[in-house]
């Protein structure tokens, strides 16, 4: 810095120095040199430095700023230039980088998913081979439910039937709690598909057990599927375990009655026994949450019931309907009816004193109450309900 030199903008070639610094510096007070200077663009050189101004700064003195700023602002445009050229090829190649690791990552997340379900799969293959699995009292098996045996059905829910769930709120998150259903469709497919709207909709998650006929455990191959789904025996002690482990119980009061009822008297209910699903909510103190279900009527038409044949193979009807027994094992397809399942408002019990299950017009009074809710509600779904297959 000692031997750095001022340089005046008098002394620089005019062609270098550009409008807009000239225009720049024209704030400053105007020296006698700028105004005789021609030319709008003229420039004022700057004043000469008194004598010893250079020899007296220090090594480490600042250049003034004019000097510093001067010659090292011209270069910048070229650079510019290049900054400008290169950015199109840049912002090019950075894009391609970050959609080549974007769809790498997509590729690794897509295997590490293929891997990880390979890894369940074994897995839950490994714990049925060597049973390290659990099972309750009642033989119900919750991994194979939710893995297995909910994946067979969803597909006749979600594509063929195309369920349609409303009111699941109604249903308590905690506790246990009495659904109450019609029933009907000549082969027992409401109660399943009820078991999977409760099991994919509920926010909490909760699980529906049915209480199922005694024909159900009767059957081979059926009887060990329906234990392994949490089904239980029609009984009021299965039930009340059930409740008083705080389960969601499910039960279909008509039975067979409604199941083979000839489809001229389609949705309209049958008698609901004797009330004994009453009772046992108010045992326990459960709400008993009314469910109506529309569609199901329709998929076996039963036209005709064959008495002879059911008393032979032990059934309680044998249905006849415009496909079946005519087109052999073609005929038992069920029709693609579009489903409406709706649970109602819960009807408390647990208001009652405890000698209230013996008083036999409480229990009718709720019984009716329940029946009648249902039906209101068939009613009005039916009215609702634009086709019966769509």
């Amino acid at each position: 810095m000692a031997d750095a030199k001022v340089i005046p903008f008098g002394e620089e070639p005019r062609s270098r120095r550009g409008g807009k610094r000239a225009r720049g510096r024209g704030s400053s007070s105007p020296s006698p040199s700028s105004s005789a200077g021609s030319g709008p663009h003229s420039l004022s050189s700057v004043p000469d430095q008194p004598d010893g101004v250079e020899d007296s700064m220090p090594n480490d003195a600042p250049v003034p700023e004019q000097a510093q700023s001067e010659p090292t602002s011209e270069p910048t445009e070229p650079h510019a230039a290049a900054s400008e050229a290169e950015g199109p090829a840049t912002a090019e190649g950075a894009t391609g980088d970050a959609t080549e690791d974007a769809t790498g990552d997509a590729a690794e997340s897509g295997g590490g998913d293929w891997d990880r379900r390979l890894a369940e799969g074994f897995a839950f293959l490994r714990r049925r081979v060597t049973g390290d699995y659990e099972v309750d009292e009642f033989g119900y098996d919750k991994e194979l439910t939710d893995q297995v045996l909910m994946s067979l059905i969803r597909p006749l829910y979600a594509n063929y039937f195309r369920v349609e769930v409303k009111g699941i709120e109604n249903i308590p998150s905690d506790g246990g709690a009495l659904v109450v259903s019609n029933h009907s469709g000549t082969l027992p497919l409401d109660g399943l598909m009820m078991q999977v709207a409760v099991h994919d909709n509920h926010p909490a998650g909760r699980h529906l057990r049915l209480l199922a006929a005694d024909l159900v455990f009767m059957l081979p191959v059926v009887n060990e599927l329906a234990r392994k789904a949490g089904h239980t025996l029609a009984c009021a002690e299965d039930a009340e375990r059930l409740l008083q482990r705080g389960e969601i119980v499910g039960v279909m009061p008509e039975g067979f009655k409604g199941l083979g009822k000839p489809f001229g008297e389609r949705y309209k209910l049958q008698r609901f026994g004797r009330g004994g699903f009453v009772s046992t909510a108010l045992r326990h103190g459960v709400p008993i949450v009314p469910c109506s279900i529309v569609g199901a009527e329709e998929i076996y038409p039963m036209i005709g019931n064959s008495k002879t044949l059911a008393r032979l193979l032990g059934f309680p009807y044998f249905p006849i309907t415009p496909t079946f027994p005519w087109l052999g094992p073609l005929g038992a397809l069920p029709l693609p009816t579009k489903w409406t399942i709706q649970f109602g408002e819960p009807i408390p019990t647990d208001g009652y004193p405890p000698e209230a299950e013996e008083d036999p017009m409480l229990m009718f009074n709720l019984t009716d109450q329940v029946r009648e809710q249902i039906q209101h509600t068939l009613y009005k779904l039916l009215v609702q309900r634009r086709s019966v297959f769509f």
